[in-house]
């Protein structure tokens, strides 16, 4: 079967360790990496065939994994964090090249092998940091946004890598073919940014036309791959072409589209770019070098974790911060592969450079989660050990904090309610750890508290020990429980209201003491149902005792232990059994020219007439003496039967 057999094996090897790095809770392409070993030339057993053929293969999905990057690349989510983004990201790729140079050099190699291994490790994983934080429910802090960040400049910096690097291995005949590349590079940009703004953008809207889901994946995949083949054509990069390609497409109208059609090739063909990164690697190697290897990793994450860390402290970020970029982007990353690959092809670095890399970022990549697990404690001891750093506060009212709400969060939801009780004129404050949320309360004239509210200090900031109630809309539920135990430690009778995802973390927290548990999804979940429900004219009592009936076994400790809210829901539930109806009286309506008194509205149907509108007049509680005139429209309580009496008798017969 030839390239096919070679497929079919690399396809099935990939899913027994993509489920195995699954299970053990690590990136999947560690397991595409481990399964490359397994069935490459160095293990023996079922073994791939043709490993060139598969590389020619692997480079569309390195090409495709660029193309991906440019489509998602967009300015805007650099503002958050755009200052260490944009020059902090290349201090360190300067100085973590600086660094591997006179590494390489103390390893005794030569002058362009010390360079590629700096460029090497300069770079850090985009996909197991991202894997890392959706895993541990860090996405959106602050310290998640400054990591993802300086990441995508870092891929970005993969791209001027792949030329320039190759041209330095021969110093004296690289520098005119680096200029000339470079020259290059920016006629093919400018053609690309001119040209392909306006053609490629007008190909798809006529391709969208056509409505054809098919033709629209079949052009996005064209429109990257042939691209870069151009630019291969033209002496540059392919991988550079699809990303120059992408960029261009995440400006158009179809640049989420292209890239959820996208996404799924991508991962295939990077599922044979992964595997054939471990087909190169040779067991043997490692065994024969495993103490220089190790001692690399050490020294690599001592010093790029310490050079973030110190980067992030430089840019103004405080508490945690520090400590989680650190130890979030101390790897070598995944691109390192793609770079290594071309210093491999262009005969820059050699098989035992190759293989020195990749085992280098296996392991620092498998570390990963690990490290990242340690950044609390260690943020817990540092706090312990030195005195504590000064909190932000703004708009805090200048009579002080008393009778008030305390909000632990200034997201969306945070947010939301502030505007709430701003409107009601109840005094409360934000406790937010993300510095933009904090930003963007302090625009709101919000008064807010930076800092983490599961801290003692920070909850002596928030008085909560005089507080009316606190509200935690975090959906951490370790934070959420960190933060009532602190509470209650001050203030036991304390009332906490908190956001659960799901029913487990619900009943997680009514342990801890909460008083209520709200679970969004179920709530919109239920407004949905609700809202189909009555679009298919099911009665309102009955959706109302259903979505009572599901609360209250939601909810079910706050039921049982409060009384009041017990009576609250009967009387509830009694209020939506007399539902309104309103009717509108047609031209030729028995009742036009009838007052109220003489219709006999009550005594006849039963139902109640409680409001009118009449050109555009609101009428509440009508009086007896009201005649009904053509257009009326008019709102009756009752039960079902009641007002459909009424709507009979209001008909035009």
């Amino acid at each position: 079967m030839g390239v096919a057999e070679d497929i079919v094996i690399i396809m099935i090897a990939a899913l027994i360790g993509a489920l195995i790095a699954q299970k053990i809770k690590q990136p999947l392409i560690l397991g595409y990496i481990f399964a490359g070993i397994v069935v490459g030339p160095y293990t023996g057993g079922i073994t791939v065939g043709d490993i060139h053929e598969i590389e020619l293969l692997a480079e569309i999905g390195v090409a495709l994994l660029l193309f991906a990057l440019g489509l998602e690349f967009s300015l805007s989510e650099l503002k958050p964090v755009r200052n260490i983004a944009l020059f902090g990201t290349p201090v360190q790729i300067i100085v973590t090249i600086g660094f591997g140079f006179f590494l390489g050099q103390y390893l005794g190699w030569s002058f362009a092998s010390s360079l590629w291994f700096g460029a090497l490790i300069s770079l850090s994983s985009t996909m197991v940091t991202l894997k890392t934080l959706m895993s541990r429910g860090l996405v959106g802090t602050l310290s998640s946004r400054v990591m993802i960040g300086m990441l995508i400049i870092q891929d970005l910096a993969v791209i001027p890598m792949m030329i320039i690097l190759p041209q330095l291995s021969s110093p004296k005949t690289g520098l005119p073919l680096l200029a000339f590349a470079v020259s290059k590079s920016v006629i093919f940009l400018v053609l690309m940014l001119y040209l392909g703004r306006k053609l490629l953008p007008w190909l798809l809207t006529h391709v969208a036309q056509w409505n054809s889901r098919e033709l629209f994946i079949l052009s996005i995949t064209a429109i990257g791959l042939g691209i870069g083949y151009a630019t291969y054509l033209f002496g540059l990069s392919f991988a550079f072409g699809a990303f120059v390609a992408g960029m261009v497409l995440s400006e158009s109208d179809y640049s989420h589209q292209a890239l959820s059609d996208i996404i799924p090739l991508r991962d295939i063909f990077g599922l044979l770019f992964f595997t054939s990164v471990g087909m190169l690697l040779d067991p043997a190697f490692l065994f024969a070098n495993w103490i220089k290897i190790l001692s690399l990793v050490l020294v690599i994450a001592v010093f790029k974790g310490s050079l973030f860390s110190v980067l992030a402290m430089l840019f103004g970020y405080i508490n945690i911060v520090p400590i989680a970029v650190g130890l979030g982007l101390f790897q070598v990353g995944e691109f390192s592969f793609v770079l290594a690959r071309v210093g491999l092809e262009t005969q820059s670095i050699d098989q035992n450079m190759y293989s020195l890399i990749l085992a280098i970022s296996v392991l620092s990549m498998v570390l990963t989660p690990f490290a990242s697990a340690i950044a609390a404690p260690l943020y817990k001891l540092k706090k312990q050990l030195f005195r504590y750093e000064p909190l932000q506060t703004e708009n805090i009212p200048q009579s002080g904090l008393k009778d008030h709400v305390v909000i632990a969060g200034g997201g969306r939801v945070g947010q939301h309610i502030a505007q709430v009780l701003t409107q009601l004129n109840l005094p409360f404050v934000i406790i937010e750890l993300n510095h933009q949320r904090m930003l963007e309360c302090k625009t709101a004239n919000f008064p807010v508290i930076y800092g983490d509210m599961s801290q003692a200090t920070v909850l002596d900031i928030s008085k909560v020990q005089a507080a009316r109630l606190l509200l935690i809309t975090t959906p951490s539920v370790m934070t959420s429980q960190s933060i009532v135990r602190q509470a209650h430690l001050l203030k036991p009778e304390l009332h906490i209201i908190v956001r659960a995802d799901g029913t487990d973390q619900a009943r997680a927290l009514y342990k801890s003491g909460v008083y209520m548990a709200v679970l969004p999804e179920m709530e919109a979940g239920l407004e949905i149902a609700s809202q189909a429900l009555l679009h298919l004219e099911i009665p309102v009592a009955v959706i109302q005792q259903y979505t009572d009936a599901v609360r209250q076994h939601l909810y079910a400790p706050i039921y049982q232990k409060n009384y009041e809210h017990q009576l609250l829901a009967t009387l509830d539930n009694i209020k939506d059994m007399l539902e309104i109806s309103w009717v509108t009286l047609m031209p030729g309506s028995p009742l036009i020219s009838k007052s109220i008194q003489d219709t006999a509205i009550r005594t006849r149907t039963g139902a109640s007439i409680i409001a009118i509108i009449h050109d555009k007049v609101f009428h509440s509680n009508p009086k007896v003496d009201y005649s009904f005139q053509e257009g009326d429209l008019v709102a009756v309580v009752g039960n079902q039967q009641e007002r459909n009496t009424f709507k009979k008798l209001a008909e035009v017969s």
